[in-house]
């Protein structure tokens, strides 16, 4: 065995390596999701385990055998088989088993066909209802997050961790309070029943808010973005979107502005990785496609007649995507929209938007004005835009002595390197503007 591991080329167990991860990314969240349908929620860790398990195997196998024709299918043979025979070994299975039996085989496609299995359940999609599963209200909204990220993001602990600013026990313990919360509440997999649906799809709605925010500003190390992260949560959201017994208004709100989001992300850095703002961004670089369907999804969010934060914050997104320039953009439309979202979402940090918006339509004096009546927020005490953006008031008034001891104070509390690199530029050209 030894020598045929060592007549294994390198590129062919790279190759191999780099298919199994791609695997591991893209398709372990719908085979979590597939046997946590057929073996239950309460078997959630068991459906983790042989998927786990069927990659390994998978790792082990291919460079020897070849990889099949439909890796995807071959997995999801051999995970379902893992599960079967471990519930099959349990007591249990007495009882449950004619149940699981039936749900195996009805699962189990031709391998030509697993890759567009129809299965069975009310939305159609396996991950949606694991959506509703992981994002229930019992559980807090850090824990939805980080269930959702693992079981359907197929994030790791570590990852996870990162993403979040905690220890990897921190996210473990997390995840395993949530598994054993729903385990102990019985929690069906799938929709819940009508007169629940509202709550848990506005349920469901803000964890992919907080799932594509964590990504889109980053709290601290070597990358400003985590785009797997945001494009993770968009992907699930146009799943909701994509389905018409989900397709409410605030679903399409919430696309709309993820889209917008996402269309700036090849222009948010250069190429050494260092910060563009808004202001300073090549709009050229803007992925203009994905910026035309955000503008279509903010069309279908018409439809109602409740208006939530989504559809203030993809307004005020699209204010930013029709706009040719930074200058040229609709800022009397961009504060109407946050003082309106401050209604509906009181928050320092859309104090601290809407006191931008004020400086641009009536300068930078008024807004600072703006930001002094929600400096002491506690939610902002170690917020470094707070410092950052009075330090830009500050320059633009030709304060530079002054704008340079607010550019200090954000240098301080940032983590993140492109940001701080992009704040100490800030801070020298305070010293030029000053002479």
């Amino acid at each position: 065995m030894q020598k045929r591991a060592n007549e294994i080329s390198a590129p062919a167990q790279n190759s191999v390596d780099r298919l199994v991860d791609h695997l591991f990314r893209r398709e372990s969240g719908r085979l979590v999701a597939t046997l946590t349908r057929i073996f239950g929620p309460s078997n959630l860790a068991l459906a983790e385990e042989v998927v786990q398990e069927a990659l390994i195997q998978a790792l082990n196998l291919w460079p020897f055998q070849g990889v099949p024709d439909r890796p995807a299918a071959w997995l999801a043979t051999v995970a379902q088989r893992k599960a079967l025979d471990v519930v099959r070994r349990e007591s249990r299975f007495h009882a449950l088993g004619p149940e699981i039996e039936r749900a195996f085989w009805q699962t189990r496609a031709p391998p030509e066909a697993v890759d567009a299995v129809a299965f069975r359940d009310e939305l159609g999609d396996d991950q949606l209802e694991m959506m509703f599963t992981c994002c229930h209200p019992a559980l807090g909204a850090d824990a939805r997050v980080a269930l959702t990220l693992k079981t359907l993001g197929g994030f790791g602990v570590s990852e996870i961790a990162r993403a979040f600013l905690v220890t990897e026990t921190t996210i473990n313990q997390r995840i395993v309070r949530a598994k054993r919360r729903l385990r102990e509440m019985r929690v069906d997999f799938g929709v819940p029943q009508p007169d629940e649906l509202a709550h848990r799809l506005r349920s469901v709605l803000e964890c992919l808010y907080l799932m594509f925010n964590e990504g889109y500003l980053a709290g601290s190390g070597g990358d400003l973005i985590r785009e797997d992260i945001c494009r993770e949560s968009l992907r699930l959201v146009l799943l909701l979107a994509d389905h018409p017994k989900m397709s409410a208004p605030e679903v399409h709100a919430l696309s709309a502005l993820m889209m917008f989001q996402a269309a700036h992300f090849p222009a948010r850095t250069d190429g050494n990785g260092d910060l563009r703002p808004l202001a300073d961004q090549d709009r050229t670089l803007w992925d203009h496609d994905l910026i035309a369907r955000a503008f279509r999804a903010l069309g279908s969010a018409q439809d109602g007649d409740h208006l939530s934060p989504y559809h203030l914050e993809a307004g005020i997104a699209a204010c930013h995507a029709a706009a040719p320039s930074y200058e040229a953009t609709d800022w009397i439309a961009i504060r109407r929209f946050y003082e309106q979202l401050l209604l509906v979402k009181p928050s320092p940090i859309v104090g601290l938007n809407r006191a931008v918006a004020i400086a641009m339509t009536d300068g930078p004096r008024a807004g600072l004005v703006a930001l002094d009546a929600i400096r002491d927020a506690s939610e902002l005490k170690n917020y470094a835009l707070l410092p950052a953006t009075r330090g830009e008031f500050y320059y633009r008034l030709g304060e530079y002595d002054r704008a340079a001891q607010e550019f200090k104070a954000a240098l301080n509390l940032s983590a993140v390197e492109p940001e701080r690199r992009y704040i100490a530029a800030k801070i020298s050209a305070c010293g030029i503007g000053a002479i």
